[in-house]
C-alpha cells in the first residue's frame, strides 16, 4: 500500500497534521511506536498561550493557531474541552514589573490582546492571590485544552476523512528511491509514501538521523504537580509570574523554576513550571518538585494548606533558538519536519498542522514557513566540526 504521507508520531502535533492533511483530500498514514498520545503531549499542561511569547515568528505563529482553534476547530472544542479562560502573569518586585510592561508594548504591536493591571486590582482577577505582589497583566486570548483528548479526537477526525492509524509500530529506517525519502520501513513491512513527516517530538532527532540529516532537537524536563480537589474556580485563569517568559526563552542547561498555577474542571489544580536539560533522566527531582511548591505557595498563600496528591514530568523537544522546526527537508527530498515546539506544542499544533497540509499541496502558506527551516542549523554546524 502506497500513501501520500506518513506521519511518524501519534502526539498533538502529528495529529493535527494528520487530520487537516487527510481533510485537504491526502492520503494519510500515522504511525507510532506506542500510544496515541504517549509521549510529550500526555504530561503537559493544555497550554494554548500567547501571553509567553515574545515579538516574532514563535508569537506569529501562536496568534495563527489562536485562529485555527478559535474558527477551523471550532465546533470539535468541546471534545478535548477547549476552555478560553485567559491568563493572568503577576509581577513581584516593581523591576519584574518594568519588563513586563515593555514586553506588553510589544505584543500589543504585534495583535496580542493584553491588559495592564495594577496591583490593587489583581485580586479581582483572582481573590486568593497574594497582597504582595506589584502588578500584572491579563491575557483573554489564553486558553486550555486537555491534550491527549486533542490527540484523540483529531486522529479519530482524520480516519472519519480516510487516515488510517497504526500504533505499537516503530520506524526503523526511510525507504529511497535515489536521493528522495520515499517512505518508511517498519517491523512490519515497508510502506511507501510520496512524503514522510517527522512528528516524533522529543525523538524527532533520531528520526531525522535515519535520513542523514541532523535536527538539534533536545529534551528538556519538567515537572508538574497536581494538587486535591478544590471548589470550582478557586483559580480562575492560567495565572504564572512574570519570569516565566525569560525561563521559556532561555538556553540555560540548569534547573529553572517559575510558578505556574491553573484550576481545571475537576477541581485539580496544576502547578508548574520547571525546566532542565538532563538528556531523558527519568529520575524524580525532589529539589526541582518542592521549589515548584514553594513559590507556588508565594503567589497562593492559601495553597500552603493544600495536599499534592501527585506530580508527574515530561521531556519538551527544546530547539536551541526556541523556534520549532517545520517544512520540507531540502538536505532529504521528501522528508518533512513538524518537531521542537518544545513546551508551546499543544498551542502550536493547530496551526503547524494546517500549515503543514498547505505547504504539502504546494499552497502557499498563511505564514511564512523560512524562520522554521530545518537546515537552518546547517551554517552553525558546519562552524562547529
Amino acid at each position: 500500500m502506497s500513501v501520500d504521507l506518513v506521519v511518524v508520531g501519534a502526539g498533538v502535533v502529528g495529529a493535527a497534521s494528520a487530520y487537516f492533511s487527510a481533510l485537504a483530500g491526502l492520503r494519510v498514514l500515522v504511525v507510532e511506536r506506542g500510544a496515541i498520545a504517549g509521549g510529550t503531549s500526555s504530561a503537559g499542561e493544555g497550554n494554548l498561550l500567547v501571553s509567553d511569547k515574545e515579538a516574532g515568528p514563535e508569537l506569529d505563529l501562536a496568534l495563527y493557531s489562536q485562529r485555527i482553534w478559535r474558527e477551523d476547530l471550532a465546533e470539535h472544542g468541546d471534545l478535548w474541552e477547549f476552555e478560553s479562560k485567559g491568563g493572568l502573569v503577576v509581577a513581584a518586585s516593581e523591576q519584574s514589573l518594568a519588563s513586563l510592561r515593555a514586553l506588553t508594548v510589544h505584543q500589543r504591536r504585534c495583535g496580542v490582546e493584553v491588559r495592564d493591571v495594577a496591583a490593587a486590582e489583581l485580586r479581582d482577577y483572582e481573590p486568593h492571590l497574594s497582597p504582595r505582589l506589584a502588578g500584572g497583566a491579563h491575557y483573554p486570548q489564553d486558553a486550555q485544552v486537555q491534550p491527549m483528548l486533542v490527540a484523540a479526537h483529531l486522529l479519530r477526525l482524520a480516519r472519519e476523512h480516510g487516515a488510517e492509524v497504526r500504533t505499537n509500530t516503530e520506524v526503523t529506517g526511510l525507504l529511497r528511491a535515489g536521493d528522495r525519502v520515499s517512505g518508511v520501513r517498519t517491523p512490519g513491512g515497508d510502506i511507501p509514501a510520496g512524503a514522510v513527516l517527522n512528528a516524533a517530538g522529543t525523538w524527532a532527532g533520531a528520526v531525522a538521523g535515519l535520513a542523514g540529516v541532523s535536527v538539534p532537537v533536545l529534551p528538556r524536563r519538567g515537572f508538574i504537580l497536581v494538587t486535591q480537589p478544590m471548589p470550582p474556580r478557586t483559580i480562575r485563569h492560567k495565572v504564572y509570574a512574570a519570569e516565566y517568559v525569560g525561563d521559556v526563552a532561555s538556553s540555560d542547561a540548569t534547573l529553572q523554576t517559575s510558578p505556574v498555577v491553573e484550576g481545571t474542571a475537576g477541581g485539580t489544580i496544576l502547578i508548574g513550571a520547571s525546566r532542565e536539560r538532563v538528556g531523558f533522566d527519568r529520575t524524580v527531582s525532589v529539589t526541582a518538585i518542592s521549589t515548584l511548591a514553594a513559590k507556588a505557595i508565594a503567589l497562593f498563600p492559601m495553597l500552603r494548606q493544600v495536599r499534592a496528591m501527585r506530580t508527574y514530568f515530561g521531556f519538551r523537544p527544546y530547539c536551541p533558538d526556541h523556534l520549532p522546526v517545520l517544512g520540507p527537508d531540502p538536505r532529504a527530498p521528501g522528508l518533512w519536519h513538524a518537531c521542537g515546539h518544545e513546551g508551546a506544542g499543544i498551542g502550536l499544533s493547530a496551526g503547524t498542522g494546517k500549515l503543514i497540509a498547505q505547504a504539502l499541496l504546494g499552497q502557499r502558506t498563511d505564514l511564512d514557513l523560512t524562520p522554521f527551516a530545518p537546515d537552518r542549523f546547517a551554517d552553525a554546524e558546519e562552524a562547529a566540526r
